[in-house]
């Protein structure tokens, strides 16, 4: 069982501020448990630091707690439908963020308290200290009263994005023929490009061309939606395909794609569209998404997908415009990153919802309200060329790279948009709107599975 749990750029900074500290100190971290499979995500909600008054021994080696220190922490968690994990620091860039035996005392003695009181079938635990290197170093445990997980890793997501391995997990040097990447972009990169867990929602033009640069930088493990097959005049732009995979499922022409490139890749390749809660479900223990889609409903899902399961969604799209005689007067290609802290597509007026509505309807019902002229027409198959798509995939998986690596500004931008038509690109940054579900205000951000299932009404 991997576990992996998920903070807040803020979040996080509050946890290396603790574990910079002279003493220990300590704290509850409020977290949604999310299960799929054989992995486990915690998306973290809510720290809630000891107050002060309530330690009975605060040292650089020792830590003693009074029970209304933590107390309250416990019944906001059970409030919440949370997991409380028991914070403290080792403090010192010398010291080892892992638990010893007075440590482990302690745990056993909170566990089926913890447990009892947040009405939870969990109990964990996460030790931190400081580090020269990145945020701080950890060791953590998720455990019920029969076992015990380690916590894997922790994925930071906000401005910038970080994967930290747990200060006991087993490091491999990179392959050589990663030689290039690590030269420019160092070892611990290529080595977290390696770990990340990435879906693609839609394997053509775009798509695939986001596929190809993720293997050959070194993504190990996919999952791969495309509700259609091949036809001739993807072959065009479809990274991986020829003319004899014609009729084929796009997702399984990628999959190939990618076994050629990178033969033990992992590749779950999912048929279907995200109106479906199902397939939509598939992609909940990624740790980013690209969305490569061209519907708007697809957009919309994934939207509100990035805010529930705090899972960064990077939205891409290209429109070739012409007027009325069929001569080109548009080349415009976009890349959004949806990331906690920034508005989503929806308070971008990046979405049609009229026509994302539409398409979440069945399909009788569509036609039925379409006759009676309550829903609007579905898009006509839109121009595309392969350099376009693939100079959109390429800004896109830059943004991965930036977010993870730091060599752009800041503030990072959350938009590019590419004129290509006038040779321009330009950036912006947008907020969220007050009271959307986006906003911090709303308590969305790593709300989880909950049913109905992103708080969506989905097609029977």
């Amino acid at each position: 069982m991997r576990v992996t749990l998920v903070l807040t750029e803020t979040l996080a900074e509050q946890i290396a501020e603790a574990a910079a500290g002279a003493v220990e100190s300590g704290g509850v971290l409020l977290a949604r448990v999310m299960q799929i499979d054989q992995e486990v995500r915690l998306l973290a909600r809510r720290y809630v630091p000891v107050p002060t008054e309530h330690y009975e021994l605060q040292a650089v080696d020792a830590l003693t707690v009074r029970a209304d220190g933590f107390v309250p922490a416990l019944a906001a968690a059970e409030q919440d439908q949370a997991v409380a994990i028991w914070f403290h620091t080792h403090p010192g860039l010398q010291s080892a963020p892992l638990p010893s035996l007075h440590d482990d005392q302690v745990d056993r003695e909170l566990a089926e308290t913890v447990r009892i009181r947040t009405n939870q079938p969990y109990y964990a635990t996460l030790i931190a200290s400081p580090s020269e290197s990145g945020p701080f170093r950890f060791s953590g445990t998720l455990q019920t009263p029969t076992q015990v997980w380690t916590i894997d890793r922790i994925w930071i997501v906000g401005e910038r994005w970080r994967l930290l391995p747990a200060v006991d997990s087993p490091q491999s040097a990179a392959p050589p023929r990663y030689d290039r990447n690590v030269r420019a972009f160092g070892s611990d990169i290529q080595a977290a490009l390696g770990q990340l867990k990435i879906g693609v929602v839609g394997c053509g033009g775009t798509g695939s061309a986001v596929i190809e640069q993720l293997a050959r930088l070194g993504v190990r493990d996919f999952v791969l939606i495309d509700p259609k097959a091949l036809t001739e005049s993807n072959v065009t732009r479809v990274y991986g395909s020829s003319l004899a995979q014609v009729g084929a499922d796009k997702v399984e022409v990628a999959r190939e794609h990618v076994a050629k490139i990178a033969p033990h890749a992992y590749v779950q390749a999912v048929v279907g569209s995200l109106t479906n809660a199902d397939t939509t479900a598939a992609l909940a223990g990624c740790d980013l998404v690209f969305g490569c889609t061209d519907d708007e409903a697809g957009r919309l899902v994934l939207s509100r997908f990035s805010t529930y399961l705090l899972c960064p969604v990077i939205d891409c799209g290209v429109l070739i415009s012409s007027d009325a005689t069929g001569v080109i007067i548009g080349i415009d290609g976009r890349v959004t990153i949806l990331s906690p802290g920034g508005a989503c597509l929806i308070c971008r007026n990046r979405i049609d919802t009229a026509l994302a509505a539409a398409q979440m309807l069945p399909a009788h019902e569509y036609r039925l309200r379409q006759a009676e002229g309550y829903a609007p027409a579905l898009g006509n198959v839109e121009p595309a060329v392969v350099t376009f798509t693939t100079a959109v995939a390429a800004a896109a998986v830059n943004e991965l790279l930036e977010r993870m690596i730091g060599f752009g500004p800041d503030p990072r931008p959350s938009e590019v948009l590419l004129r290509f038509h006038e040779r321009e690109i330009s950036t912006n940054r947008r907020q969220p709107r007050p009271r959307h579900y986006c906003h911090p205000d709303a308590g969305k951000w790593g709300h989880g599975v909950v049913a109905p299932f992103l708080d969506l009404g989905w097609p029977s």
